[in-house]
């Protein structure tokens, strides 16, 4: 540092520095500055060039500023329209402020001026030749400066000089640009200065490897759109314009429309692929479209809303049902149950009875109270285990069992499912059906059910099974273990004609056309036919009789014989 303060007037630069050595143009707008650059012309030419720590200050005081900067000589100053100043300084030397001065129309400032005094050293010489191959490497990997740079900076002997226009060429902070100007001692300039330059390096190649990356996925997404252009085009040509390509056009705009499970999308994608390969008129391209078609069609989100109103609930299997107190009971206790524990590992309810007694009806009225999907399947004579199971997609015409096809068929996931008939299955060498509907009623596994056909788990956790029996003896001792088993013993008398007079008689008369003007049912006749013409547990073959006696009813109607009909006792023979 020399020893003597030289004043000079101060120019403050706003979001940039100036190194000596370097070439600048700068725009000068402020009046300050501007008069301290005419001050400096009418002078020597020679200025002092700092830094604001803060760019958004418009008149910054001596605290603003950083204290180190560089002494510069203006060496072509023009004024532009509007007040404005263009000057092309040259960096000269680092100097410190020691001294500010406010006093007119310009900062003057009191500055020591540093030299820059090299070790002639082995340390010194290896240290140069690292940081000019660093920055020889940089400038080949960043292509944004000129080659020229490199013979410019190869030819300059003196160290300091060096580490000043390479640290100019570095598109860097303004703080760590005024850290290297602040760096008085070379070697620890140097030093600072290779690890910015290794640092630079390295984002470099990071986002050499990123535009890679990325640009290997557009040039993959933009070949695989020129294929499917393409394979479009040809089959336009061909006539086959709904052909595959339409089917492949019509997965894909579903898949963006609806969401599907992660393991679902995989699955279809990969069946596209396939489908793609093979031709539009193998047997296998059928075989691939129904399947994604029955995964896409399949419920693996939706689910219905349920009706939390347990009086609602008691209302509609009141109203659909006459009797069966306790049955009805024990079905709202369920329901509550259910509600309260969320459905999690709730019991299944087994409706035993013999024919006729409303277990299907009941269960039905279970799937209105609940506001769900009501779906039933039959298990009578079933022997196969494909049946629960599904079929292996191993031949055209294989499809998915009755579980999955009726959660299909339904459109959502969590309806009242009606196993019928369970007791009548039966098991061959094709397999034993009642092993595989263990699983579909365990709670603790049919969350993670599986298909032969599907060969994906499907939640089944959420639907509501209720099974039905004529005899419990039939059902194997694993299964009934799974099951609340609620029994439907025989009608009284005196509900068969309740349930006659509120039921059946209506039905018969709107199934047969007729009102209660054309046929008119005296006293003593419904119970006449439940005593005499019927005697069954349930009420089927009431209902039949009734209906037979509205059809009798009907033909003399349509004969024009009567314009209506009164059923006695005495005629009733």
């Amino acid at each position: 540092m020399k020893g003597e303060l030289r004043r000079l007037p101060l120019l403050p630069l706003r979001g940039m520095m100036v190194f000596p050595y370097m070439m600048v143009h700068l725009d000068a707008g402020r009046e300050q500055s501007v008069a301290a650059l005419e001050q400096a012309m009418v002078d020597d030419k020679v200025i002092m060039l700092t830094a604001q720590r803060d760019a958004d200050i418009e008149k910054p005081g001596f605290e603003d500023l950083y204290s180190v900067g560089t002494v510069a000589e203006i060496k072509h100053l023009v004024k532009m329209p509007g007040g404005t100043v263009r000057v092309l300084v040259e960096g000269l030397y680092r100097a410190q402020i020691v001294n500010c001065y406010d006093e007119g129309d310009f900062i003057d400032v009191d500055v020591h001026e540093y030299e820059d005094v090299t070790e002639q050293s082995l340390e010194m010489e290896a240290l140069v030749r690292v940081v000019v191959h660093e920055f020889e490497q940089w400038v080949k990997s960043s292509r944004k400066i000129p080659a020229d740079a490199i013979v410019s900076v190869s030819i300059i002997s003196d160290a300091g000089r060096l580490a000043d226009m390479i640290a100019g060429h570095l598109n860097l902070k303004l703080e760590e640009r005024q850290e290297l100007l602040e760096c008085i001692d070379i070697k620890t300039r140097l030093e600072r200065l290779y690890g910015v330059l290794k640092r630079e390096r390295e984002i470099l190649d990071i986002e050499k490897k990123v535009s890679g990356r990325v640009r290997k996925q557009i040039e993959k997404v933009q070949k695989e759109y020129y294929l499917r252009e393409k394979v479009k085009a040809i089959h336009n040509e061909l006539g086959d314009k709904d052909g595959v390509q339409g089917d492949i056009e019509g997965y894909r705009k579903r898949m963006r429309a609806e969401k599907y499970p992660d393991e679902v999308v995989k699955t279809i994608n990969k069946e596209i692929t396939r489908l793609e390969r093979a031709g539009n008129m193998s047997q296998e391209a059928s075989v691939i479209t129904t399947y994604i078609d029955t995964l896409l069609d399949m419920p693996w989100n939706k689910t219905t809303e349920d009706n939390k109103d347990i009086k609602k609930a008691a209302d509609v299997l009141n109203k659909d049902h006459y009797g069966l107190e306790k049955v009805k009971e024990r079905i709202l206790e369920y329901l509550a149950v259910r509600q309260l524990t969320s459905g999690q590992n709730a019991p299944i309810m087994c409706l035993v009875g013999p024919p006729g007694v409303g277990k299907t009806s009941l269960a039905s009225s279970v799937a209105r109270a609940l506001n769900r999907k009501f779906v039933r399947a039959s298990l009578g004579g079933v022997r196969d285990e494909a049946e629960i199971r599904g079929h292996r997609r191993t031949y055209v015409g294989a499809m998915p069992g009755r579980i999955l096809a009726a959660l299909k068929k339904s459109g959502t996931r969590n309806p009242v499912f009606l196993l019928d008939e369970v007791d009548k299955m039966a098991a061959d060498y094709k397999g034993d059906p009642t092993s595989a509907l263990l699983e579909v009623l365990d709670p603790a596994q049919n969350n993670t059910f599986s298909d032969h056909y599907v060969e994906l788990p499907f939640d089944l956790s959420q639907v509501l099974w209720i099974v039905t029996a004529n005899n419990l003896g039939n059902i194997p001792g694993p299964l009934r273990d799974r099951m609340e088993i609620i029994t439907l013993s025989s009608y009284t008398e005196q509900e068969k004609l309740e349930i006659a007079k509120r039921y059946l008689v209506p039905r018969q008369h709107e199934a047969n056309g007729l009102s209660k003007k054309n046929l008119h049912i005296g006293a003593g006749v419904i119970q006449r036919l439940i005593t005499e013409y019927t005697r069954e547990a349930g009420v089927r073959e009431l209902e039949r009789v009734i209906g037979q006696l509205c059809r009798k009813v009907a033909k003399k109607l349509v004969e024009g014989e009567v314009d209506s009909v009164s059923v006695t006792t005495k005629n009733l023979v």
